[in-house]
């Protein structure tokens, strides 16, 4: 009787620190959650504010604030400020945000489908398929589809390419972690060659500078038109990945665990490979190849807020949009007059990261070994 109790009294013990830690968790979310909130809504001011005129914080508020029929300020700009806030940064900075949390994103599905922590849509060849089919539809002057002929190229390059990759990293009817990065980089690689190879043999000059512009990424010649794409490729990726969040968690636990507990991964895995190649193909087509973005976010918030994909997702979301804003700020200062593409200044972030990223990964496993 008296063991009964106490196994009674362990249990319940057991119970209450799980509740307590699912708590501080739940808390530690909330308050990371609200804090990149806040970033975001900073960073998109300054996203508006800075540039070669600069525009004070309130004035910026006050414009937007205006566009969207609120009249609590009487105007006090000049109808050229209102001009650059509304037509020219906002679609930018929107954009920025939407493609970064996108890319988050997608990278930390490609984390969890792949269980490599080194995969991304750019090191997969994903991106290398998406600007592919954009830059055809550009140097070969396809409108098949209107004005959603560019978007739908990329698509298909994405989703060519992503399965090229799967395909050839399969052997045995299992995929390997080293062989899908291998396979990644090879068809990255020959992807690549082609479109430079298209670049290179295109005989009229004004479409040779866009695709050369388009590939290297970049968020200026958005407008309005043409935001509502990537932001419903980023609503619709996020929802059908947070409604999947669970079984995102159960592949962390290997093919054999996730079977086990009901998972079709074959079956799971080809309908998120689909749906990551549209999304991907959609921002590539908007804002060009922005590598490292689905690589370092997924772990620099897995830091903060621990494994799980409920939680992973939405944070990752937030800190890519932000992370991506700033970017495309010091793309535009810091060679002012001059415009540094943004695609340049991520790689110049996620290449240290990448081979910081390999090196944590190599001390790891030579502990291991050596335990």
């Amino acid at each position: 009787m008296t063991q009964a109790a106490t196994d009674t009294s362990a249990e319940r013990t057991v119970r209450r620190r799980k509740a307590d830690e699912s708590g501080v968790s739940r808390t530690k979310l909330a308050v990371t959650l609200l804090v990149l909130t806040a970033l975001l809504m900073v960073s998109a001011t300054a996203g508006l504010a800075i540039g070669s005129v600069q525009v004070p914080p309130g004035q910026v508020w006050g414009i937007v604030t205006h566009a969207l029929g609120a009249d609590w300020q009487e105007p006090d700009w000049s109808r050229a400020r209102e001009t650059i806030v509304v037509d020219v940064r906002a679609p930018r900075v929107l954009l920025g945000a939407v493609t970064g949390a996108g890319l988050a994103v997608i990278g930390t599905a490609l984390q969890a489908l792949v269980r490599n922590p080194l995969a991304e849509p750019y090191l997969l060849g994903v991106s290398s398929g998406a600007s592919l089919g954009a830059v055809s539809v550009i140097v070969f002057g396809v409108t098949l589809f209107g004005p959603v002929s560019l978007s739908v190229a990329a698509f298909v390059g994405a989703l060519g390419s992503l399965l090229l990759v799967y395909a050839t990293a399969r052997t045995g009817g299992r995929i390997t972690s080293a062989r899908l990065v291998l396979s990644g980089v090879a068809v990255a690689a020959v992807l690549t060659a082609v479109l430079d190879l298209l670049l290179l043999t295109t005989d009229r000059g004004n479409e040779a500078r866009a695709v050369l512009a388009w590939t290297l990424g970049g968020l200026g010649g958005v407008n309005w038109g043409t935001l509502w794409l990537p932001g419903t490729a980023l609503l619709l990726g996020v929802g059908v990945l947070m409604a999947q969040a669970r079984n995102l968690n159960l592949l962390l636990a290997g093919e054999e665990a996730a079977t086990t507990m009901g998972l079709d991964v074959a079956r799971f895995r080809a309908r998120l490979f689909v749906l990551l190649s549209l999304v991907t193909g959609v921002l590539v087509a908007g804002a060009g190849p922005i590598g490292f973005v689905g690589l370092m976010m997924p772990h620099i918030v897995r830091l903060f807020v621990g494994g799980d994909h409920r939680r992973v997702l939405p944070t990752a979301a937030l800190g890519g949009a932000v992370f991506l804003i700033w970017a495309d700020i010091a793309a535009r200062t810091v060679a002012a007059p001059m415009e540094i593409p943004v695609g340049v200044l991520t790689a110049l972030c996620g290449g240290p990261f990448f081979l910081w990223l390999m090196r944590r990964d190599a001390r790891r496993g030579t502990d291991r070994g050596v335990a």
